[in-house]
């Protein structure tokens, strides 16, 4: 597997952070765009697994393979740069400033909903057969996932936001667990173990991704869903992404900055207690 300490893929982690600040527009664009289609296409396989099997598990054991992908091909999420760019800031890397952070974060989340809306008016068509009949399965159990995340948290009021932001929270915990575990590894094999892992667990528990969810509630108001783009972005979206935010950067990026790039000297030894000197003594 070739096995990365983790202080070594600590400094990793804020290299990498560095180096995105700095990436061009274009690049930028381009790589989160990519980055959301192929997420928004790994979420409608799993689906589509789960309705045709009846076997939720199923689902999200398959779901990974989007997420390796998209990793392996150098692209990325919100959910990542949430927890890596601003590793750069804390570390107070030359030039590295809070517009550089809030530019990348914002470039990545419109590259990234550009990406996930494209897949979510093909997969709208073919579900549809070219929006000519009623949505297949598949579509309908795509806008009951819509309307269930969005007027099932209203209803609910200020404890669906908790519910909500807490379920955010959680899951980017998972998937930037993810993200840096494939750190942990310089084999292709290994980088795809790590990642499997924490992705099957948010995948499977519900936990909210605001990336997925660029792909699910658009492509679910398409189909027939019984909520709106409002519904949509109070009751999902905007508190989906500060969760993944919180999740990120502070259980997973913080932490492990905290604990093994800037990790705090070893303390000295324990003296011995007078009560251990004299039992050393008598045993002389």
């Amino acid at each position: 597997m070739s096995y990365i300490a983790p202080a070594e893929f600590a400094a990793k982690m804020v290299d990498a952070g560095e180096s995105k600040v700095f990436m061009s527009t274009k690049d930028t664009l381009v790589r989160a765009y990519m980055a959301g289609a192929i997420l928004a296409l790994a979420a409608a396989f799993a689906i589509s697994i789960t309705v045709n099997t009846g076997n939720p598990l199923l689902g999200a054991l398959l779901f990974p393979v989007g997420f390796c992908m998209l990793y392996l091909m150098g692209f990325d999420l919100l959910t990542g740069v949430f927890t890596l760019v601003p590793l750069a800031l804390i570390d107070k890397r030359p030039g590295v400033t809070i517009g550089g952070v809030l530019r990348n974060w914002g470039l990545v989340f419109c590259g990234n909903f550009a990406g996930a809306m494209t897949v979510a008016v093909f997969m709208a068509i073919i579900f549809t057969t070219g929006f000519s009949t009623e949505p297949n399965a598949i579509g309908q159990k795509i806008g009951v996932i819509g309307e269930s995340r969005t007027l099932g948290y209203a209803a609910a009021g200020a404890s669906g936001m908790l519910t909500l932001f807490i379920r955010a929270v959680m899951c980017n915990w998972m998937v930037s667990t993810g993200v840096v575990a494939a750190m942990m590894s310089s084999s292709v094999s290994g980088k795809i173990m790590a990642m499997w892992m924490p992705i099957l667990v948010f995948f499977y528990l519900g936990f909210e991704h605001s990336i997925v969810n660029m792909f699910l509630f658009p492509s679910g108001i398409m189909l027939g869903g019984q909520f709106t783009w409002m519904d949509y972005f109070i009751w999902n979206e905007i508190p989906t992404v500060v969760g993944n935010l919180v999740g990120g950067l502070t259980f997973v990026g913080g932490m492990l900055y905290a604990t093994h790039y800037k990790a705090s000297a070893p303390r000295n030894a324990k003296p011995a207690a007078q009560g251990d000197d004299y039992l050393s003594i008598a045993a002389e």
